[in-house]
Protein backbone atom coordinates (compact mmCIF):
# COMPACT_ATOMS: atom_id res chain seq x y z
CA UNK A 1 0.00 0.00 0.00
CA UNK A 2 1.47 3.58 -1.00
CA UNK A 3 2.09 6.06 1.42
CA UNK A 4 0.27 9.62 0.56
CA UNK A 5 0.99 13.01 1.85
CA UNK A 6 -1.60 15.45 2.61
CA UNK A 7 -1.77 18.94 4.07
CA UNK A 8 -4.40 20.84 5.23
CA UNK A 9 -4.65 24.89 4.04
CA UNK A 10 -6.64 25.90 7.02
CA UNK A 11 -4.01 24.94 9.64
CA UNK A 12 -0.98 24.08 7.72
CA UNK A 13 -1.07 20.12 9.33
CA UNK A 14 1.07 18.11 7.14
CA UNK A 15 1.05 14.23 7.61
CA UNK A 16 1.33 11.04 5.92
CA UNK A 17 -1.37 8.09 5.65
CA UNK A 18 -1.20 4.75 4.20
CA UNK A 19 -3.89 4.11 1.76
CA UNK A 20 -5.10 1.08 -0.87
CA UNK A 21 -5.00 2.59 -4.24
CA UNK A 22 -9.20 1.99 -4.46
CA UNK A 23 -9.57 4.40 -1.20
CA UNK A 24 -10.63 7.84 -1.63
CA UNK A 25 -8.98 10.45 -0.85
CA UNK A 26 -9.07 11.81 2.25
CA UNK A 27 -10.59 15.81 2.58
CA UNK A 28 -11.36 16.15 6.35
CA UNK A 29 -8.54 17.36 8.37
CA UNK A 30 -7.91 15.61 11.21
CA UNK A 31 -6.65 18.32 13.53
CA UNK A 32 -8.83 21.38 12.19
CA UNK A 33 -12.12 18.98 10.88
CA UNK A 34 -12.56 21.40 7.86
CA UNK A 35 -12.59 19.94 4.66
CA UNK A 36 -9.62 21.52 3.12
CA UNK A 37 -7.16 18.42 3.71
CA UNK A 38 -5.36 18.13 -0.05
CA UNK A 39 -3.23 15.22 -1.14
CA UNK A 40 0.66 16.34 -2.11
CA UNK A 41 2.30 15.61 -5.34
CA UNK A 42 5.67 14.24 -4.30
CA UNK A 43 8.70 12.18 -5.68
CA UNK A 44 8.32 8.69 -5.86
CA UNK A 45 11.24 7.29 -3.35
CA UNK A 46 12.85 4.39 -5.95
CA UNK A 47 16.12 3.45 -7.32
CA UNK A 48 16.69 2.08 -10.07
CA UNK A 49 19.75 -0.76 -9.37
CA UNK A 50 21.46 -3.83 -10.60
CA UNK A 51 22.56 -4.34 -14.56
CA UNK A 52 20.77 -3.27 -17.53
CA UNK A 53 20.00 0.27 -15.92
CA UNK A 54 22.90 1.88 -16.74
CA UNK A 55 24.18 3.95 -20.53
CA UNK A 56 27.19 1.47 -20.68
CA UNK A 57 25.07 -1.51 -20.93
CA UNK A 58 23.20 -0.19 -24.07
CA UNK A 59 25.86 0.70 -25.98
CA UNK A 60 26.88 -1.10 -29.45
CA UNK A 61 30.24 -2.82 -29.35
CA UNK A 62 30.76 -2.41 -32.60
CA UNK A 63 31.15 1.60 -32.78
CA UNK A 64 33.08 3.79 -30.33
CA UNK A 65 32.14 7.30 -28.85
CA UNK A 66 34.97 9.78 -29.74
CA UNK A 67 36.92 10.85 -26.29
CA UNK A 68 36.17 14.35 -25.10
CA UNK A 69 40.62 16.18 -24.79
CA UNK A 70 41.50 15.77 -21.14
CA UNK A 71 41.20 18.76 -18.77
CA UNK A 72 43.83 21.96 -18.94
CA UNK A 73 46.18 21.35 -16.52
CA UNK A 74 46.57 24.75 -15.69
CA UNK A 75 43.11 25.45 -15.76
CA UNK A 76 43.35 28.99 -18.16
CA UNK A 77 42.18 27.25 -21.37
CA UNK A 78 45.92 27.92 -22.74
CA UNK A 79 46.93 24.06 -23.01
CA UNK A 80 47.47 22.76 -26.67
CA UNK A 81 44.87 19.51 -25.46
CA UNK A 82 42.03 22.08 -23.74
CA UNK A 83 38.90 22.54 -26.09
CA UNK A 84 38.73 26.66 -25.12
CA UNK A 85 41.78 27.09 -26.96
Amino acid sequence: MPIYEYRCDSCGLQKEHLQKLSDAPLTNCPDCGRETYAKLLSAAGFQLKGSGWYATDFKSGGKKADKAPPPCQTGEGSCSTCAAS
